[in-house]
């Protein structure tokens, strides 16, 4: 027996008002994604254009070549916490470079599916996501409180403990999409799993973990918090055993900032602009090196 033209009508209803319903939920949500999105540039580029502006004004030639001056003074540059921020930046990466590769080898190559593996990515995303401060802290008790001093060596080993798990993270999923079959012809000549490891595996995944060390190096580049509780400050040259505090940028901008001298203020604006920049320049360097990975 048919249905009758009713029956068959409502379902007809029902469908047409749970797609007019879906239709005003997908443009209300896009909407309110499209909105937030502008907020956000707005607020960015806002920040951006008051950065400029301010910091245009202090570079001077003077700026990278001129120590800090002292407090009421006039003059002077950041050169002394450029280079600090360089030496401390560099033993960062120096330790974290082979420890993040090494661990995100044995992830992707020799762990794959154990628990030992598991527990380390879950104790590397924690270590990824855990505040910069907390680790100043951490490296405080471990290194500064029993040296009795501030040191160069204990900010490195800080910015070193922050750039590791974006080494392994990144060393790991590149390693991964490097093809079995690469690693099977290896393999299949009698090579060794280390040496397939270095010869095969490496160089296919070498754009990518170049990459990792650079956004691990722009990572720390900005680090002000452990820095406090290491590396400090200083408004001189360090010395060359880094004893003592060791002048860098990210704390000088941040001293400088809450100073109430427009010279050391001005010095801020330059020093954060500078930092950001690096800090951009890095983030496309790393984008133009992965770029010929991921399209093959």
């Amino acid at each position: 027996m048919d249905a009758s033209p009713t029956m068959t009508a409502a379902p007809r209803r029902r469908s047409g008002r749970v797609r007019q319903g879906r239709r005003i939920a997908d443009r209300t949500l896009r909407v309110a994604c499209t909105g937030a999105t502008l907020v956000g540039a707005l607020v960015l580029g806002s920040i951006l254009v008051m950065l400029i502006v301010q910091g245009v004004r202090g570079f001077t030639p003077t700026l990278f070549t001129n120590p800090t001056p002292g407090p009421g003074s006039e003059g002077g540059g950041i050169a002394n916490a450029i280079l600090g921020s360089l030496v401390l930046t560099g033993i960062g990466i120096v330790i974290a470079t082979p420890v993040g590769v090494m661990a995100g080898t044995f992830l992707a190559e020799y762990g794959r599916g154990s628990k030992l593996a598991a527990l380390i990515r879950f104790l590397n995303d924690i270590l990824l996501s855990a505040p910069s401060i907390l680790i100043g802290l951490f490296v405080y008790t471990l290194m500064v409180r029993p040296m009795g001093t501030y040191s160069g060596w204990a900010g490195g080993v800080a910015l070193a403990i922050i750039a590791v798990p974006v080494i392994v993270r990144t060393t790991e999923d590149m390693l991964r999409l490097v093809p079995g079959t690469l690693r099977e012809a290896g393999a299949a000549l009698g090579a060794p799993p280390s040496t397939v490891i270095i010869n095969v595996t490496w160089r296919a995944a070498s754009a990518g973990i170049v990459t990792g060390i650079i956004l691990a190096l722009a990572r720390i580049a900005g680090e002000t918090a452990p820095l406090l509780f290491t590396a400090l400050n200083n408004n001189s040259w360090f010395s060359a055993n880094l004893m003592g505090g060791v002048a860098n940028l990210p704390v000088m901008i941040y001293q400088f900032a809450l100073s109430p001298y427009p010279n050391w203020q001005g010095l801020a604006w330059a020093g954060a602009l500078l930092i950001t920049a690096t800090i951009l320049v890095l983030s496309i360097i790393a984008r133009l090196v992965i770029k010929p990975q991921t399209s093959r």
